[in-house]
């Protein structure tokens, strides 16, 4: 443990920031990021966040878009939103959060939590900067994705 989390737990934060960030510069949703990019693109960003950390985000994006083939879409939740916009960090620990309660919960790895939190529900939800979701508690969040509904 350096500094005051894990460093598995800071190199999720990276992770899923670094996901945010590369959905913000393609205008894709989240869930397309992950799933172009896959497991063994997405497993090597956790794995080696620390280095990637060290580099200019944009050109270590930048490396992930073209080796993953990842097309720009048309998603822009930046654009239409209303008031203040989170950003890919603020956007990336609410994730790490989630990905982390999920795997607690559902006793599953925090891969395979990562991909079950981006292919749900509640992204679209969190991806929405219209609303205030995403400034929810992160116990809230949690509940939300595993009742399967949010009232």
């Amino acid at each position: 443990m350096q500094g005051r989390e894990a460093s598995e737990e800071n190199n999720l934060f990276f992770t899923c920031s670094l996901i945010d960030y590369i959905a913000r510069k393609t205008k894709n949703k989240r869930s397309v990021v992950v799933n172009t990019l896959g497991r063994t693109s997405v497993s090597k960003i956790y794995e080696l966040a620390d280095v990637y950390h060290s580099d200019n985000i944009n050109r270590v994006s930048d490396d992930f878009i073209e080796a993953a083939g990842l097309a720009n879409g048309s998603f822009d939740n930046i654009a239409s939103a209303r008031y203040a916009v989170p950003s890919h960090w603020d956007i990336g620990k609410v994730y790490k959060r989630l990905i982390l309660g999920i795997a607690r919960e559902q006793q599953v790895s925090v891969m395979d939590a990562l991909f079950l939190a981006y292919n749900s529900f509640v992204s679209d939800k969190i991806e929405d900067f219209n609303s205030s979701f995403y400034y929810d508690a992160p116990q809230n969040i949690l509940n939300g994705y595993l009742e399967g509904y949010l009232e």
